[in-house]
Formats: C-alpha cells, structure tokens, sequence
C-alpha cells in the first residue's frame, strides 16, 4: 500500500477562512492539467472527482480540463492565487515561489521508487508541502509518480566511461546540462519537438525521457537502445488553492483528501501497468533495454547536482546521496 498524505499535517496550516464554510450548496471545482486524456494524470483527476461527488453526496463537483485547455501551468497557478482556478497537477515549477519543491526532480536522489515515496510521504516530503502552502497559496492533496528518466541511443551504455563525448539533447534545465557533462557527455538544450529528426539525421546521438514519452514519441524508428539509468525519480502534486480549501467545512476537507488519497493509489496502479507495457511495446519495436552501473552514474554526478541546486536544499541533498 503507497503512503499519502497525513490530513492531519496538511489541515495544520490551514489559511485563516475569508468565507463561510460551505456544506449544504453547491459547489463546482475546476481542475485544469497539462495532459492528454489517455495519461494516468488525467484519468486519476476524473477519478478524484468521481469520488468526491460521491463522498459528498454530489454537492461538490469537479470539471476536468486536459491539454492546457484551461492554461498553461504557470498560468493556472497564478490562477489559483487569484482564485479564478481552483485545482491543478504541478510540480518542481513550484520552485519559482518555493524552494524546497526542487526536490521533487533532483538527479539520482532516489535509487528505488520506493525511496522515493517514503521521501515524499515523510517528514522532508511533509516540509515541502508546507512551503508551497505557505509561499504559493495552493495546497498540495496528493502526488502522482513520474516515470524515471532513461537515456536511449544506439549502443549500449553501462557506465559514465561508456558516455564520452555522446552528443545528447537535454531540456533546457541548468541542472541536467551540467549533470550530463560531469558524466562525460556532450548535452545541448533542445525543444522537444525537434528532437526526432535531430536523431534521424544525426544531430544528435541520444537523448532522455520516460517511457512513456519514447513510446508515444516513437523514438524506437531512430534509437536501438534505452539504457536504464533512471537518473531522475520524480513526483507530481494534485493541488488545491488554498483560497477554495478555506471555503470547505471540516466534513468536505476530510472528503476531498479521502478522494485525493483514493485517486493517488488508482494513479500509481495505472502508472505501474504502464511502465510494463511501455517497455514491452518497445522491446517488441526492437529496443533493447541495457542495465547500468547504477552506483558509478550517481557517484559521478553528485558534486554537479549539490553545485546547482538551492542552498535550503542542499542540505538535503547531501543526505540523499550517502544513503
């Protein structure tokens, strides 16, 4: 069973209530997110809504908008700020406003997924939302896995050594280009949308993402290889502004983060079949999937991340490292 969040560690910041609480009208919640309708995001937000009506008896009911058909993330999030949007799923864009959500995409912080949710369920994990809270004015109900990151090229990679010079596109993330080269690649920041052809013709030799984004970016017609570093371990939060969450009773409080807890596990059974049969599809296009020298990679790339990242976090960083 997944850890979720404590409703008693999150109702302990609660906003001062601006407005009644609300328990016999109705109310309607709109949850606006950056995917498409066949992501496990999306499907776990319909699934967070399902339940809450149903916890609630249909009183509080949630809309959900994919695609960015709401916004953009950043535009969302300032929309809940100025409470013209209620819901979004964001992440270490958090950061902006609040340090410490950096953590939630740190390079080789977390060897096993495991790792990553007692972190995220835990004390640190606790800090974290109570920051957003504080410094963005949404509050975090639940987080979603990512898939981990893995490098794809055409020959095997099993150790930094084996990297030497390999021309890879990046995201544009200080971070991760910096990464990328203390580990003896040659990263460049590149839209991913040019990254296909980029591969295609040679530009470029490798690149990473889940699997889920090399499957539907069909990266196996110009790749051979995807090479399992899993060098970032992720999460994504459910959140909820915190000018919507002063307006709920105590009841309806409890409700939505019992729907949040029950979308949360829904999301992590989806996500999991996924990372099956991901890798399954592209092994059956002929990809062949290499383990790495997981311990070499991390141990290379340390002194790059705790160079790039916050001093509030570095701390923190740190001890992920040695464990």
């Amino acid at each position: 069973m997944i850890p979720h969040f404590k409703l008693s560690a999150l109702a302990a910041a609660v906003a001062a209530v601006v407005a009644g609480p609300l328990s016999a009208q109705d109310m309607t919640l709109k949850l606006g997110h950056l995917a498409n309708e066949d992501n496990s995001w999306h499907m776990a937000s319909v699934k967070f809504g399902e339940e809450l009506a149903a916890l609630t008896d249909g009183r509080i009911v949630v809309e959900v908008f994919p695609n960015e058909s709401l916004g953009k993330e950043i535009d969302l999030i300032n929309g809940m700020q100025l409470g013209t949007v209620d819901m979004t799923i964001t992440g270490e864009s958090l950061q902006n406003w609040a340090p410490k959500a950096a953590l939630l995409a740190v390079p080789y912080a977390f060897k096993t997924i495991d790792d990553m949710d007692a972190f995220a369920s835990g004390p640190v994990g606790d800090e974290i939302t109570q920051q957003i809270i504080e410094k963005v004015q949404i509050r975090p109900i639940a987080y979603f896995a990512r898939g981990a990151r893995d490098l794809t090229s055409n020959r095997p990679i099993t150790s930094p050594a084996d990297l030497d010079g390999l021309k890879m596109r990046v995201p544009n993330v200080p971070l991760f280009v910096d990464v990328w080269k203390a580990l003896g690649a040659n990263p460049g920041p590149m839209a991913f949308s040019e990254v296909f052809t980029s591969l295609q013709n040679g530009t470029i030799e490798a690149q990473e993402n889940p699997l889920a984004l090399i499957r539907s970016a069909s990266f196996y017609e110009v790749q051979g290889h995807v090479n399992l570093t899993d060098h970032v371990r992720s999460w994504i939060y459910l959140t909820i502004a915190e000018s919507t969450w002063a307006k709920l009773s105590d009841e309806d409080k409890a409700a939505v983060m019992e729907a949040a807890a029950r979308a949360q596990a829904y999301e992590r059974q989806l996500f999991e079949k996924s990372l099956a049969d991901d890798r399954a599809f592209l092994e059956e296009k002929g990809m062949t999937f290499v383990e790495v020298d997981a311990a070499a990679f991390q141990s290379a790339a340390k002194d790059a991340v705790l160079a790039n990242v916050n001093d509030e976090i570095k701390p923190v960083v740190e001890n992920l490292f040695s464990q």
